[in-house]
């Protein structure tokens, strides 16, 4: 009784932040993370927030919006949620970057974030916030044409007749490396 009275205490404080952000325009890019925030099972916006921008600062796509990098949290939320270990694992993890930067990690530099990224390389938060964004952005077929990734070739034959030779994305190629279709 008593979580869920806790999981809807924290929805309807993140429901609210959100609505009041949003209406006054105050939150900017986060608004969209602390609406998102609302619906998590176990994170808290804080850690929804940290592990969005650890996701942003591991793999920076320019190009990508927000919510594709919060499918990233969506996945560790429903992972968080199942499992203990890892709920504690990420808690643990956006604390421990909190206290390193001594300020919330979305409010430091760009140079400050990757200093405290490369330091924890091997620590399990950051394996399971790289491992998740691996597949959650990459195997995600709305961003393939993004990363210009045409999808898979099977069906075509395999890729020795569909672009296995093909080089035109490099700025002057040379003309034997992307032959003309046949």
């Amino acid at each position: 009784m008593k979580q869920s009275n806790v999981a809807r205490r924290r929805f309807l404080q993140g429901s609210a932040a959100a609505a009041a952000g949003a209406s006054l325009g105050m939150l900017g890019p986060w608004a969209d993370a602390l609406a998102a925030a609302a619906s998590m099972k176990v994170l808290s916006r804080t850690e929804v927030a940290t592990i969005l921008v650890v996701a942003r600062r591991t793999y920076p796509h320019d190009r990508l919006a927000d919510k594709f990098y919060m499918g990233v949290v969506a996945t560790l939320d429903d992972k968080a949620a199942g499992d203990s270990e890892t709920a504690k694992l990420l808690s643990h993890g956006v604390a421990r970057i909190n206290k390193a930067l001594g300020k919330p990690f979305k409010d430091a530099s760009p140079e400050q974030q990757l200093a405290v990224l490369r330091g924890m390389q091997a620590d399990g938060f950051f394996q399971a916030v790289r491992g998740t964004s691996i597949t959650a952005l990459y195997g995600n077929k709305e961003l393939w044409a993004l990363f210009g990734y045409e999808g898979s070739s099977y069906e075509f034959g395999g890729y020795l007749h569909r672009g296995f030779n093909d080089l035109s994305w490099l700025p002057d190629p040379p003309e034997t490396a992307s032959p003309k279709p046949e």
